[in-house]
């Protein structure tokens, strides 16, 4: 007879508390083009998306690298739903921590490209 298994936990991926989110690391960490395009993309879709969603000029294995560097800044938060990787942004977290600093980093970009700001 068989025995009922128990489904394996979630995938844990480790991200930094909120306090230990440092300016410098989320300046860094916006500084890259590639980066502040993946920040850009979660700020006007306002929900989750996975890894493969994002139109990124590089590699995959380049683009897992910034997905993580903006995970370990604490930009991002990253969880999974089945095998996908999803990407939200930490707009509550960072809020919190530096008002209205990412809200002028994309209205910054914004302009800079001929876009109209986000809401």
């Amino acid at each position: 007879m068989p025995t009922p298994t128990t489904p394996p936990p979630p995938r844990a991926i480790a991200h930094p508390a909120r306090e230990e989110i440092t300016l410098e690391s989320v300046l860094a960490a916006l500084a890259d083009p590639v980066r502040l395009s993946i920040v850009r993309d979660l700020a006007a879709g306002r929900s989750a998306m996975a890894c493969s969603a994002f139109r990124l000029p590089v590699t995959k294995s380049t683009g897992t690298h910034h997905f993580r560097v903006l995970r370990e800044a604490g930009v991002i938060r990253q969880s999974y739903r089945g095998t996908a990787r999803l990407n939200a942004l930490r707009e509550e977290d960072l809020e919190a921590l530096f008002p209205g600093l990412l809200a002028t980093v994309l209205a910054a970009a914004a302009r800079r490209d001929g876009r109209p700001p986000r809401d």
